[in-house]
């Protein structure tokens, strides 16, 4: 495509303007003026028919795959190719997704004429979790004498992968991943003895006669006891609701009628970047490094009206690349949780005894008592740990004083209600050995983590 430049319109301005007012005003000069009229349109032609060369041999190669963290800054790394090595001034621009902010709509660019390849960086900041090709790359050129652009649209194939941002969880976090001891930075009293069975050695003056090996010691012909160690290959799964119950925005600690954490008028017609399940996934991910340190084996299921993924227990970094790989796309359904078809196929397909983190909402009584009639398949074979977010103004009548209006006053009314029928729910589960927690959204993967800590420490599992 060529398209007239600046230039050319400030020389017309200048060469056929003027002369053809002196041939209109001057007849004897209309010959001089159509003759130079006419010599001016044949070098911008000639011009235009140079400038379609412009852009010959000039290629933008990208990544085939880049990686990304959401809301954080990256540098997305071109390569040009110039292959007549010739001094070019290129205007260049990529078709990046809504999704993808950049601070440059469009860079300058100068190739050097003695270099076939060139190096550009070009900042980018990525606003929502997902996957986002980015398909071509848009060039414009000059022509030989400056008087037509040429633009031209280039293929730049990459696929924009955008995982999790957790950053600033692992700073909160940041006394768990030093290597201080066996469960982060304060050492923490053990409680029990074990439950795997580690070696045989000789009977000691105060040993158990639970713990003596009678066979060992038939053989043997003297007291042989059984030595145990804490068990360090448990497995944990984080079991994570993606349905509409966790496509709302989790809120934070604010004042009844303040606005909380959601989208704004930009976001209209994709997912909210602060939904309950972004945090949920941040937290699912965390609590993963967390096994990974202590030894234990992590695995995941995301669950809407059906189970959509599951990705079996294992350790290791390439496991936890694979669970990040499963999550990053991972968007909220407008559907309702089936938690029948959850724990049956919990049942079926977890054979061992695992330590079940389940993050949902259960603020909807319908969904809650079916979640508890459906939990009784698992209870029993599994410890289950059930999490969600506190809602905003669910909280009991008078922990918040400052109450100015009538209006308040009943929203902390209607606050207190839910909370106390959360409050139900936590006995009804605490009946049958279910453990559920209300947890603030700032603090999701700090007392998720803790949770998990604190099951490690007591050997519940």
């Amino acid at each position: 495509m060529i398209v007239p430049s600046f230039k050319l319109l400030r020389w017309f301005a200048l060469v056929v303007l003027p002369f053809a007012l002196l041939g209109a005003v001057e007849p004897a000069a209309l010959v001089v003026a159509l003759a130079s009229i006419g010599l001016f349109v044949l070098v911008t032609l000639a011009d235009a028919l140079r400038a379609r060369t412009s852009l010959a041999g000039l290629e933008v190669e990208l990544p085939a795959i880049v990686r990304l963290s959401k809301d954080r800054e990256a540098k997305l790394e071109l390569r040009l190719r110039n292959e007549p090595r010739t001094k070019r001034r290129l205007r260049l621009a990529l078709a990046w997704p809504r999704e993808i902010e950049s601070p440059q709509e469009e860079v300058l660019v100068e190739l050097p004429a003695a270099s076939e390849w060139s190096r550009l960086a070009w900042p980018c900041v990525p606003r929502q979790r997902g996957n986002f090709p980015l398909a071509a790359a848009y060039v414009e050129g000059m022509s030989p004498l400056g008087f037509w652009a040429v633009r031209q649209t280039l293929p730049a194939r990459t696929e924009l992968r955008v995982y999790p941002n957790l950053l600033s969880d692992r700073k909160n976090l940041a006394a768990l991943f030093l290597n201080r001891g066996a469960f982060g930075l304060h050492a923490q009293r053990q409680v029990g003895k074990g439950r795997e069975f580690e070696k045989l050695r000789e009977y000691v003056p105060g040993d158990g006669y639970d713990e003596i090996h009678w066979k060992a010691t038939a053989r043997r012909g003297k007291p042989i006891t059984k030595v145990f160690q804490i068990e360090k290959t448990q497995e944990i799964y984080v079991v994570i609701d993606a349905s509409r119950l966790t496509a709302r925005t989790p809120g934070t600690e604010l004042e009844l009628g303040e606005p909380s954490l959601g989208a704004t008028e930009g976001d209209a017609g994709r997912p909210s970047s602060h939904s309950t399940l972004e945090r949920f996934i941040t937290a699912g991910l965390m609590l993963g490094l967390a096994a990974e340190r202590q030894g234990d084996l992590f695995g995941l299921l995301t669950f809407t009206n059906r189970v959509e993924r599951f990705v079996r227990a294992k350790n290791g970094q390439a496991h936890f690349g694979s669970c990040r790989e499963a999550l990053y796309t991972l968007q909220p359904q407008i559907v309702s949780p089936d938690f029948e078809e959850l724990c049956t196929f919990i049942r079926l397909r977890l054979r061992r005894r695992t330590l079940l983190f389940f993050l949902t909402a259960l603020d909807d009584p319908v969904l809650a008592e079916s979640f508890v009639r459906n939990l009784d398949l698992i209870r029993h074979q599994h410890l289950v740990l059930v999490n969600m977010i506190q809602p905003p103004g669910v909280s009991p009548v008078f922990s918040q004083p400052n109450v100015a209006t009538v209006d308040q006053l009943y929203q902390h009314l209607g606050g207190h209600l839910q909370w106390q029928k959360l409050r139900e729910l936590e006995t009804i589960l605490k009946r049958r050995g279910v453990a559920f927690s209300l947890l603030r959204n700032e603090r999701l993967s700090a007392e998720l983590v803790a949770q998990y800590l604190n099951v490690k420490r007591r050997q519940l599992l």
